[in-house]
């Protein structure tokens, strides 16, 4: 359970921030744009010290390591929670970010060291289960709190649950804790990681509002990172003691999971996001039911988790991982049959299928990702597939809302050649909204306004049907991977 709460806080607070943005602003005397900082620093902090989760466990030990980390992030929860300014706010989102990194990787290392053999497909489902519901629930939160308490309880929710989980690391996983290494600091690695993600993180939170690459600041970004990136990449290849082994994409398995990680975490994320966002802009939701419509999905994966580690025991993992993507296929086509009738039961009914499919989903990559390592490399495995989740995920969020507007532009202006009375069923429309009593004003109004939801509701069902035609394609990347061996026993990192 402490496992399990350490990774849910830290998926958590990736969202939940995300719907109470103008409030947060608005009470902060500030506009949205700045407000937009408090998801940056945080994204573009924790993506950084996730790939080097493997180098601290070894520098530090990995149960010390695992609750250092949850100890600061409860306490920059807490310095979120009474933040009294958005640069105070932003500053002390930065630290979270930054400490929050090898919290999710540092789980999954953990979980394989304290379970038996066994017992470790039950316990990776059940982990798993707390790191997909975790952008469902934020939302839903995250609307509640900001419509009907303080903004700050967003953030002060994390810290009973961050003292019982520390407690219970001390209490319970001391002995699992592995001998801290004398290892050199790779500067240069570091130093051009921090360059380049976090130069990739302010462009893609920044760069719609900014017009993309019309705008100064997004091209100079967008070049750093890119040069950045590619000396980072010579680097730690050439590095005699790496910061973050990439050594390990030469293995297949590592290599092909970790990009279905990538991709899937993507049509998801960017699922989870468009879902909410179109419900409160052009169906009338709240934030708290538009979240209501996706918690669904949380609730098949709990009651599926048994299921699916009873099943990974006895058969080949690479077909649940096909069942999971298959699932995830399902759910976003049968969103392309949306309409603007559509009722709440069948907004539902494609999360309760994507729900199936989160119960798998993160199990069985992660299972495929990890076959064949050994103890030692794990935490480095694990670090660098949940960055290359978490990036997946940005690039979903920047790429889905900009594509979303402009599908949107796009429907609206055909939409519009139409909307004239020499179209019969347009001429129709506004005589029978005339024959009610509305002014000439009032039904171009109303007119404008049902085309602009039907322009909305055409570019959704773009993207659902976009991400629907690359799970499909993803099925056959899975049987690619050769077959995962049962696991072995033994610490996460080696001692010696």
């Amino acid at each position: 359970m402490a496992l399990a709460l350490g990774s849910f806080m830290q998926v958590l607070d990736s969202t939940i921030a995300n719907v109470a943005l103008p409030t947060i602003a608005g009470n902060l005397g500030e506009s949205n744009e700045t407000g937009t900082w408090v998801i940056t620093a945080f994204a573009a902090a924790n993506g950084i010290t996730v790939p080097l989760t493997g180098w601290l466990m070894r520098r530090f030990g990995v149960v010390t390591t695992f609750t250092a980390s949850v100890a600061l992030f409860t306490l920059a929860s807490f310095l979120c929670g009474i933040a009294w300014s958005m640069p105070s706010l932003v500053a002390f989102r930065l630290i979270q970010g930054a400490v929050s990194g090898p919290m999710i990787p540092g789980s999954q290392a953990l979980l394989l060291a304290v379970f038996p053999p066994q017992k470790r497909a039950l316990a990776m489902s059940i982990w798993s289960m707390t790191a997909l519901i975790g952008p469902v629930l934020g939302p839903i939160m995250g609307g509640y709190i900001s419509d009907h308490i303080h903004w700050g309880w967003i953030f002060l929710i994390n810290v009973p649950v961050g003292i019982f989980t520390v407690m219970a690391l001390l209490s319970k996983l001391l002995p699992y804790n592995t001998r801290p290494q004398k290892l050199p600091i790779d500067m240069v690695g570091m130093t051009l990681l921090a360059v380049w993600v976090g130069s990739l993180q302010v462009v893609l939170d920044l760069g719609k509002n900014a017009d993309w690459f019309h705008s100064t600041l997004i091209c100079g970004l967008t070049a750093a990172a890119a040069v950045a990136f590619v000396a980072w990449i010579i680097w730690e290849l050439t590095d005699e003691h790496p910061a973050v082994d990439l050594s390990l994409f030469k293995r297949r398995n590592f290599a092909i999971a970790t990009l279905g990680f990538c991709l899937g975490y993507a049509f998801f994320f960017a699922n989870n996001l468009l879902m909410p966002l179109w419900l409160q802009q052009q169906q009338g939701y709240t934030a708290t039911w538009a979240g209501m419509v996706a918690a669904p999905a949380g609730v098949v994966a709990f009651f599926l988790a048994p299921v699916v580690a009873r099943l990974s025991g006895k058969m080949d993992i690479r077909i649940l991982a096909t069942l999971s993507l298959g699932a995830f296929t399902t759910a976003y086509f049968m969103r392309t049959y949306f309409s603007a009738d559509t009722d709440l039961w069948h907004y539902v009914v494609p999360s309760l299928v994507q729900g199936s499919a989160m119960g798998m989903f993160f199990m069985s990559m992660t299972t495929i990702a990890l076959d064949g390592l050994p103890p030692h490399r794990i935490p480095s495995a694990t670090g660098i597939s949940n960055f290359a989740r978490i990036t997946g995920g940005a690039f979903a969020a920047s790429i889905v809302t900009t594509a979303w507007d402009r599908r949107e532009a796009l429907h609206q202006s055909r939409l519009a050649d139409w909307a004239t009375n020499a179209n019969p069923a347009y001429a129709h429309a506004t005589h029978t909204l005339q024959a009610t009593g509305m002014s000439p004003q009032q039904v171009h109004g109303a007119m404008v306004h049902d085309l602009i939801n039907q322009s909305y509701l055409l570019a959704s069902i773009d993207m659902f049907w976009i991400s629907g035609v690359c799970s499909a394609v993803m099925l056959g990347m899975v049987w690619l991977c050769r077959r995962p061996a049962l696991p072995q026993g033994g610490p996460p990192v080696a001692a010696d």
